[in-house]
């Protein structure tokens, strides 16, 4: 498993569990949630840089590295 692809299955993971969260009723749970998944993709869209990727690489190889 490579660190692009577990990000995007653990914010998939996020999303699940937000949603999960909303139709329970802890809407304030849920809002926090989905407010930081909003923060992390809006950083990591205007600067490059996301501290999950980062976090993962120490554990995961990175999937242009798996491809040579």
């Amino acid at each position: 498993m490579c660190v692009e692809r577990l990000q995007k299955i653990l914010l998939a993971m996020a999303l699940g569990i937000a949603m999960m969260l909303a139709v329970t009723g802890s809407i304030k749970s849920a809002f926090l949630l989905q407010f930081g998944i909003m923060i992390i993709l809006i950083v990591s869209g205007l600067t490059g840089f996301c501290y999950i990727t980062q976090v993962l690489k120490s554990a995961f190889p990175s999937c242009n590295e798996e491809k040579k």
